[in-house]
């Protein structure tokens, strides 16, 4: 699993075991332990993790789009963000682009229970982020349907003009039209790059030309007047820049020398990854596979100390099955209702613990008030004759400012949703699963949400889950296996036909069918 490794600390000089020195040595023992392939580090020096502004960790987030590594090592939480709030955002955002979280030096993040909190504010920040993207979906499509810039980068060849429509920058565009020139006279997309960057010429973003920059150039419409944008599609609704004539031509090229994609393999997650637990020797166990005499594959999980060292004998064991069996015992012991009503209280418990101030909320009210005063000073100026070009383009400054700053508010004060027991407890009688649902979506929310640690052993497993106990201790399930000596499995583990479940507050035992 190709991994990057994420380290930070903050202003002053009081750094010892958390200078960036050792947060890598530890993340580096962690990946070496849990068979991880580092192959790129992030780090952020002398900031704090109260703020965002982390050039190299929002370029983390950023790469993570790009497919460049599948998990982040952290040394520990407070590496990550600066509160559950904005990390429960963050691992979301990752994990829509496949990356994993593994922490070095935390197997609890903020406690036990926090990780289950973590996991239902995860689910809350995904529907406030979509219901926020709607209120933003809504002004910009009143904004699309005057044809006026709706944010982002603007296309080389355009500026914003004083009512926010597109207009023609002279200079860039001549640029857009060699590129159009040079590739319509039979020159490769390799070859126009050479020259452009030759000559210094930039990208929209300031860039040098690359193959994937000046194809989206000759593929976009809105050099031929099309706007297209918030389903909003008006033609003639830009000034256009290249003859259509000409943009056919391109388009009719880029088709006949237009590759056909390469299949992609397919991805296996392993979910138990950084938490399965080899319990002849304490190594991690980490996910493999293997190839029939068929060509069918076989994936495990094999103790890393087997592979890498040969110092253990520990067998592989099927993945499929290991994790089949944890989610099963997880089903029988976790998610039944007096568990997850007391669940519930502990979740309430934690979140109540964060004191967190929410000074960015408190500063972009400051600014906002500010701003407001400085228009109304500037429109009061307006009206006793005060008009200047300066004037206008402050004025428009200003209000471009209060808009953004509104954003931001509505943005910051939905990051940080106040959960009541009822609503954890309704969040956590969706872990039971419903019909419709993938097995695979479904293993890796019990196991990420719930199991804290696995540790296999020859005739059992001891499951750890993210709660505790009145003594401050992880609440673990001990699963044994009723072996069969006349069938044995084939990864190692005695075959069995059942399991039976010791754990609980009350020691109970429960047996589950296998």
């Amino acid at each position: 699993m190709k991994t990057v490794i994420y380290a930070r600390y903050s202003e002053g000089g009081n750094q010892t075991e958390q200078s960036i020195e050792g947060q890598i040595r530890e993340c580096k023992q962690y990946a070496k332990a849990h068979d991880l392939t580092i192959v790129d580090s992030y780090i952020d020096r002398h900031i704090t993790g109260k703020s965002d502004n982390r050039p190299q960790f929002q370029k983390m987030i950023k790469d993570s789009s790009k497919h460049l590594f599948d998990a982040v090592i952290v040394w520990k939480t407070d590496r990550f963000a600066r509160n559950r709030y904005d990390s429960a955002i963050y691992k979301n955002q990752l994990k829509k682009n496949g990356v994993k979280v593994f922490y070095a030096k935390e197997n609890i993040p903020d406690g036990p229970e926090g990780i289950i909190l973590e996991s239902m504010l995860e689910g809350m920040a995904e529907y406030y982020s979509a219901e926020l993207s709607q209120k933003i979906r809504r002004g910009m499509r009143e904004s699309a349907h005057k044809c006026h810039v709706t944010g982002g980068y603007l296309a080389l060849g355009y500026k914003i003009g004083p009512d926010k429509s597109f207009e023609i920058d002279e200079q860039q565009a001549s640029i857009v039209q060699k590129i159009f020139k040079m590739y319509d006279q039979g020159e490769s997309i390799t070859e126009i790059c050479a020259e452009l960057n030759a000559i210094d010429a930039k990208t929209a973003r300031g860039g040098q030309f690359n193959k994937n920059s000046l194809r989206t150039i000759l593929k976009n419409e809105k050099y031929i007047g099309v706007y297209d944008s918030q389903g909003v599609r008006v033609e003639d609704g830009v000034p256009a820049i290249i003859d259509r004539a000409l943009f056919d031509r391109i388009q009719q090229r880029i088709s006949a020398v237009r590759k056909a994609p390469a299949r992609k393999k397919a991805k296996i997650d392993y979910y138990l990854s950084g938490k399965l637990y080899c319990g002849s020797c304490g190594a991690g166990m980490a996910g493999e596979y293997g190839t029939g005499k068929h060509g069918e594959k076989h994936y495990y999980y094999n103790c890393t100390n087997k592979k890498r060292l040969k110092t253990c004998d520990r067998k592989a064991v099927r993945k499929d099955w290991i994790e089949s069996l944890v989610v099963g015992a997880t089903q029988e012991y976790i998610l039944q209702p007096g568990k997850l009503e007391s669940i519930a209280k502990r979740c309430v418990e934690v979140q109540a613990q964060d004191t967190s101030q929410n000074d960015e909320l408190r500063a972009l009210q400051k600014q906002l008030s500010e701003t407001k005063t400085h228009i109304k000073n500037l429109m009061a100026a307006i009206e006793q004759g005060i008009v200047t070009k300066t004037t206008k383009k402050r004025l428009s400054e200003l209000e471009a400012a209060q808009e953004q700053i509104e954003y931001n508010i509505e943005e910051c004060s939905i990051r940080q949703p106040d959960l009541a027991e009822q609503d954890i407890r309704f969040l956590l009688s969706q872990f039971r699963r419903e019909t419709h649902e993938p097995l695979e979506e479904y293993t890796e929310k019990i196991i990420k949400t719930f199991v804290n640690s696995v540790r296999l052993f020859d005739d059992h497993v001891i499951v750890a889950y993210n709660l505790v106990n009145e003594k401050n201790e992880l609440e673990s399930s001990f699963l044994k296996f009723l072996s069969d000596p006349e069938n044995l499995d084939k990864s190692g583990i005695p075959g069995c036909s059942d399991l039976e479940l010791f754990g609980g507050d009350d020691g109970s035992r429960t047996r589950v069918r296998r």
